[in-house]
């Protein structure tokens, strides 16, 4: 599978994201009236929902969302064995990481063999970061910038996406999958659920930093057991720094 792909080539992604208050009380008069609105779409029962209880589902949303950290790997090779490298940024300033992570990644995707892949990227990831660059006044780095493109022509790989072999009905999430194919996956932590009260309430960003990178960890493992190759030994493992 992706016979044409080098792992080395692939530019790993996971984000994570909150909602863009830390609650429904602090939203202006005119943002309340638009998350309102928005929030009918998600009430499942209206005596038990109200839009101030779902507002902490907003973080999926990029217009009611920001994220708090990218963290980005990739596959090098030394002295003939592959270890994973990854960066994270992360912070309470969205358009700072988000300028950080815009010059790393022209910086990568300055290759034309270059790829992005995470889990779910394309409906969620991708599309997140060019909009939120957008509404931080950012330009968007041209491998997101994808308006116009043919399909063929967009370098983006999704690992759900390849799982589904043309199935649009079919939703596996990163944890089963890490699961079936066997995948060390050291979730001893917290969980997406959780970010929101972590970065709010705890102030802990490198706690999620670290729980990102696992992901990121994870979608590049998982690609490698979709090409038939060996996983990356845990104890190649590096952090950047800075």
């Amino acid at each position: 599978m992706l016979n044409h792909v080098s792992i080395e080539d692939v530019l790993f992604l996971d984000i994570e994201t909150v909602p863009q208050y830390s609650s429904y009380s602090e939203l202006s008069v005119e943002y309340k009236a638009l998350w309102d609105k928005k929030a009918t779409f998600l009430v499942k029962d209206a005596q038990l929902d109200t839009p101030e209880l779902v507002y902490q589902r907003a973080g999926i949303y990029a217009e009611f969302g920001k994220i708090v950290c990218i963290s980005a790997g990739m596959v090098v090779t030394k002295d003939g064995e592959r270890f994973f490298r990854v960066k994270s940024f992360a912070g309470a300033d969205e358009k700072t990481l988000l300028e950080g992570f815009s010059v790393m990644l022209n910086r990568f995707s300055a290759r034309n063999t270059s790829f992005l892949c995470a889990h779910n990227g394309k409906e969620f990831d991708f599309p997140f970061i060019a909009r939120r660059m957008l509404i931080n006044g950012l330009p968007i780095p041209q491998v997101l910038d994808v308006a116009g493109k043919k399909p063929w022509e967009v370098p983006f790989l999704d690992t759900m996406e390849l799982w589904k072999f043309g199935d649009f009905k079919h939703y596996t999430s990163l944890n089963l999958l890490a699961y079936v194919f066997n995948i060390p996956t050291p979730k001893d932590d917290i969980d997406g659920s959780q970010v929101a009260h972590v970065f709010y309430v705890e102030n802990d960003v490198e706690r999620i930093a670290i729980y990102c990178e696992k992901d990121t960890l994870t979608v590049a493992q998982l690609l490698l057991r979709y090409k038939g190759e060996a996983l990356i030994n845990p104890e190649n493992i590096e952090r950047v720094q800075g």
